[in-house]
């Protein structure tokens, strides 16, 4: 399994837990995941950090929120395309 497979998979068991009203450990899951996937976009291009910037942004807006579907949202979708389109260039 590659890491962007590992990370897409660590994601969506994220918003899964963040679905089922788990959020305490879903945050902690969310913390390890953003860590591990972070240095990651250091050596793209200036767009994809911007876009993994914005999508970071809005992630810890709904957690801030704790609007725990919208943050689900992010995490299976908006945060999935996004590995899916860079890091398996």
């Amino acid at each position: 399994m590659s890491a962007s497979e590992s990370f897409i998979g660590e994601a969506q068991h994220c918003a899964t837990l963040f679905r089922l009203g788990r959020d305490v450990e879903a945050g902690l899951a969310m913390t390890e995941l953003v860590a591990a996937v972070h240095p990651t976009f250091d050596s793209k291009t200036l767009d994809v950090q911007q876009q993994w910037t914005f999508v970071l942004g809005q992630m810890f807006t709904c957690q801030e929120a704790q609007n725990w579907l919208a943050l689900a949202d992010y995490l299976e979708y908006e945060l999935v395309e996004l590995l899916t389109d860079s890091l398996s260039l």
